[in-house]
């Protein structure tokens, strides 16, 4: 679905880019523009990039990274 109307940005380019590593809500806003124009669709997105980061937190408790994440190396 089409969150941000304004900058054309769906609920999969959110997802997306939380998968691609993005960490912040500040960083998604520079990445698409999402909830930079009117503003009307930031709770939306915050919700939604919020789903999707506890999406890929819990893939990797579980051993299995979302899909189209990158796994995490932690030292020895």
């Amino acid at each position: 679905m089409i969150v941000c109307v304004c900058r054309r940005v769906s609920d999969r380019d959110i997802k997306r880019q939380a998968q691609a590593g993005c960490i912040s809500f500040d960083d998604l806003q520079m990445e698409t523009g999402v909830a930079t124009c009117c503003g009307r669709c930031g709770d939306c997105a915050r919700d939604v990039f919020a789903q999707a980061q506890a999406h890929g937190a819990v893939a990797m408790i579980h051993g299995h990274p979302a899909q189209g994440s990158a796994s995490l190396a932690l030292p020895a």
